[in-house]
């Protein structure tokens, strides 16, 4: 496993939650072989439900499920974790796994810019947005979803079973 992978927290910011546990991780360059080989590995790996297409541009996130984005074309900068969260340079090949509870949003991209999205154990994701009303249940729902039980890329053994841990 040669592929440069990084992980960051991020905190409630008071708008978002965010994860109050769990790391976001980014795995640079880790598909070089194209699309349709990035979908296969993520469904092998038990993270389905998957689409193409882009990224909101404004601040969202999944207080009911983890979340897997692998970049199929193009490029794009993202912003995760809320306004005061941490900027992501994405380029074709990398994968961003996403907890439940982190926001996200795509600040800009390339023409071409296409993401694959999927889901441990093909969950149906929730749309949450900044909304005080929503808040205290969503951080209950946050708290509630599991770890899964493999990486999207790398399966059993990969290193987001290792960040990981609750």
């Amino acid at each position: 496993m040669d592929t440069p992978i990084q992980s960051f927290y991020v905190h409630d910011d008071g708008e978002v939650p965010n994860h109050p546990e769990l790391p976001v991780m980014v795995y640079k360059g880790v598909f070089q072989d194209g699309a349709l080989s990035m979908e296969a590995a993520f469904k092998r790996h038990g993270w389905s439900g998957s689409w193409s297409g882009g990224i909101y541009e404004e601040h969202h996130y999944h207080s009911n499920t983890h979340e897997v984005l692998g970049v199929k074309a193009g490029s794009a900068t993202v912003l995760v974790g809320g306004d005061a969260g941490q900027r992501l340079e994405l380029l074709e090949g990398d994968v961003l796994v996403i907890p439940a509870g982190v926001a996200h949003k795509k600040l800009e991209s390339s023409f071409d810019f296409e993401v694959t999205g999927a889901y441990p154990n093909g969950a149906s994701p929730n749309l949450r947005k900044r909304d005080p009303a929503q808040r205290a249940q969503s951080i209950s729902e946050i708290q509630n979803v599991p770890i899964p039980d493999q990486d999207p890329v790398f399966g059993e053994e990969g290193p987001l079973l290792h960040k990981w841990v609750k």
